[in-house]
């Protein structure tokens, strides 16, 4: 248990940070006068970005002979640096000028998401290492995750803080100055302890790896890329992977849109009257995740499977995608709280079981090749959520475009268009994840078969005679 308490600190850096910048990206929108492209544009790019470290990042630490084995050094040095990014990218002025503030933002948010990729593509490596065992896998990652929510229960009420004019009487483009620092400081501890305390073998001995240095590196970036897409051979990981890819950016398309119908359509576009409406509706949301959601599905998995878990999970969150079109009611905002019991249950479901599944997948990819490359798959799959982050705001901010919204002029026609994409657009992204896992095949016996061959195939390359 200590070990998956170690691992869980982490995973609440690796959601907190995110979580927050969820919550502060509003400003640039709100408050900053960035137009609703540049919000787009300045959330995707760094997923570009992402596109070429997260491989490499995978492949060295996969490949690193150290005394404190693979990954540990990463996880301690991308802990500082996306800390430190994250103060800096923050700092933002309106005096300054839209131009200004977009490009020095941009500029800082490619360093912190190096140092994320730094941090995170070994930090979830070390999770898929912790055991082999197929149902203690998802114990690991239902701690992690019912660590790692508390984020989720934290971060909205930077919206009550922000908007709080007696927290900032300047407004709330000051308030993310100063809070980016109050996240920024005990997230990077929390991210640390993994560094710390997860316990690793020293492979410096190992010869079968890849040499690691510059010109290793940069000679063998075809190699990285074409082992980044060699995971996609492996049906179940592109099964993974694709679900993940439609649930969270489906997701997190509407997401900021919370903010926005909550003050501009039950509040008559007033954010101080709404209150810890935007707030409870995250927090509450994650509560329900971290004690409800989260054992329930670590018991369905155990006792139903992991697939028919993730199938059952996801179904129900379809109610609640339905409830809300019903219960966003202006003058009665306590109505929506009771679709957040069903909305939780579909990504507060995906991480516990992908990552667990995700770990199996890796038995299987030795199985193949030979190589434990937790990293390179890790990686490859963080990518695509990454990525579905980034296509995300894109589409979030080309959605606020066609539906015609502007904070300063705020028609009933941008508020219906938005409340529409609010309920549909997750329900498709629900039901072509489920279409893709339809016929995903690893249960527990054929795990179970997996590693029996990993055992004799391990012990014939040890003693060939």
């Amino acid at each position: 248990m200590g070990q998956k308490v170690a691992f869980g600190f982490g995973m609440l850096a690796n959601q907190m940070f995110p979580a927050a910048l969820g919550v502060f990206i509003i400003v640039l929108v709100q408050d900053l006068g960035f137009a609703a492209l540049l919000w787009g544009i300045i959330q995707f790019l760094p997923r570009i970005f992402d596109a070429i470290t997260d491989p490499i990042m995978g492949f060295v630490s996969d490949n690193t002979r150290s005394k404190w084995g693979r990954r540990r050094q990463y996880v301690f040095i991308g802990a500082i640096l996306m800390g430190l990014a994250y103060v800096a990218m923050w700092q933002l002025h309106k005096g300054d000028g839209i131009t200004y503030n977009f490009i020095y933002f941009l500029s800082w948010s490619l360093v912190f998401y190096l140092g994320l990729t730094i941090f995170s593509v070994p930090y979830v490596a070390m999770g898929y290492e912790i055991s082999e065992d197929f149902h203690e896998r998802t114990q690991i990652m239902a701690v992690a995750q019912f660590i790692g929510q508390w984020a989720w229960v934290i971060a909205p009420w930077f919206w009550v803080i922000l908007y709080d004019p007696s927290w900032f009487p300047e407004g709330a483009d000051s308030g993310v100055r100063e809070l980016s620092v109050w996240v920024a400081v005990p997230c990077t501890l929390f991210a640390i302890i993994p560094a710390l305390f997860l316990k690793s073998k020293s492979t410096l001995d190992r010869t079968d790896f890849s040499p690691i240095n510059v010109s290793a590196v940069l000679g063998s970036v075809g190699k990285i890329f074409m082992s980044a897409f060699e995971a996609f051979r492996i049906k179940q990981f592109r099964q993974i992977a694709g679900a993940t890819f439609l649930i969270f950016n489906s997701f997190n398309v509407i997401a900021a849109f919370t903010f926005l119908i909550i003050v501009h359509y039950m509040f008559n576009s007033d954010p101080a009257s709404a209150g810890t409406w935007p707030a409870m509706h995250g927090s509450v949301g994650a509560l329900i995740t971290t004690f409800l959601v989260i054992p329930v599905v670590a018991w369905m998995s155990k006792k139903l499977g992991k697939k028919k878990a993730f199938m059952v999970s996801q179904l129900i969150s379809i109610v609640g995608y339905v409830l809300f079109w019903f219960l966003f009611v202006p003058g009665k905002p306590y109505l929506f709280l009771f679709a957040l019991p069903f909305h939780s249950f579909g990504i507060g479901s995906l991480f516990t079981i992908m990552m667990s599944m995700t770990a199996d997948v890796c038995d299987l990819d030795e199985l193949q090749t030979g190589k434990r490359r937790e990293g390179v798959l890790g990686a490859v799959y963080w990518w695509m959520v990454k990525l579905g982050f980034g296509v995300a705001a894109l589409l979030s901010g080309a959605i606020l475009s066609v539906v015609g919204f502007d904070a300063g002029n705020v028609t009933e026609s941008a508020v219906t268009g938005m409340r529409a994409f609010y309920s549909l657009l997750p329900i498709a992204g629900v039901i072509g994840a489920v279409l893709i896992m339809k016929n995903y095949d690893i249960t527990e016996a054929r795990a179970a078969q997996i590693k029996e061959q990993l055992v004799a195939k391990r012990a014939e390359l040890a003693n060939p005679s």
